[in-house]
């Protein structure tokens, strides 16, 4: 069921959006060369304990994934991309790390990821792993100017894929932006690739995480044996950039702005 929230509403999804996006800034700050995925995981449990919020993904366990997931952060290192789950890893000169968050605050769900380089990039890896990153959230960019009140699902979707391909990116569409609210996933799918003006009406009211990843030279994904992460068939990175917006009157706010 697709639900429509209130101005109201939408100012008390605020803080959430502030927490989330203050917690993958605390994230980023923390991880560097020698820290463990372990570690980044405690830095939002932590922040989740002092703040009195909820993690909407300790107990997260859908259809796809193998288990309730038991951690409070994504972390998708290189070939990784999407629902990384934390481990005994330590980070690498060069990495490229994707982090997901997603929590409740007074009740109100916000979601949002960014990915970024480690340490110093090697030398052949440095233009394509900034090339990627930068797709994503140019794409990201792209996607929250077209959710506009009175446009389509298809016209974010539409946006998406058209930075994507002009960089020469194809795109997965099994996963991709959802409503947020009460919970961390509902309706309406938001996927990236779609035809422009299709779609449910971008109406006020409607909060939703847009969220394009790219791989740098495949579309397909597998689950790791861990029963979570998902990774590129051939071994290529990832990359990932999700804001939380509301439509409204005035066009889209983006709540997890950071």
């Amino acid at each position: 069921m697709i639900e429509l929230r209130t101005p109201r509403e939408i100012e008390e999804m605020r803080p959430a959006g502030r927490f989330v996006a203050d917690v993958l800034l605390a994230v980023r700050e923390t991880a560097g060369v020698g820290v463990n995925l372990l570690e980044l995981d405690e830095v939002a449990h932590k922040m989740i304990r002092d703040q009195g919020a909820e993690s909407c993904y300790i107990d997260y366990h859908p259809s796809f994934g193998a288990m309730p997931f038991g951690k409070t952060l994504c972390t998708s290192v290189n070939d990784g991309v999407l629902h990384g789950l934390p481990h005994d890893y330590r980070l690498q000169d060069g990495d490229l790390l994707s982090i997901d968050f997603a929590a409740s605050v007074n009740g109100w769900v916000s979601d949002s990821a960014m990915s970024f380089v480690v340490g110093t990039p090697a030398p052949d890896r440095a233009e394509p792993d900034a090339k990627l990153i930068r797709t994503t959230e140019v794409a990201l960019e792209a996607g929250i100017a077209a959710a506009q009140p009175g446009k389509k699902i298809g016209d974010i979707s539409a946006a998406i894929a058209e930075v994507a391909h002009a960089a020469g990116y194809s795109i997965n569409t099994d996963f991709g932006g959802h409503g947020v609210g009460r919970t961390m996933h509902g309706d309406p799918h938001v996927p990236n690739n779609g035809r422009a003006g299709r779609g449910f009406p971008l109406k006020p009211g409607l909060v939703i995480a847009v969220e394009p990843w790219f791989l740098e030279t495949t579309d397909e994904i597998f689950t790791d044996p861990d029963g979570w992460t998902l990774r590129s068939v051939d071994g290529s990175r990832g990359a990932h950039s999700e804001h939380t917006i509301a439509i409204t009157e005035d066009g889209p706010l983006i709540l997890t702005a950071r």
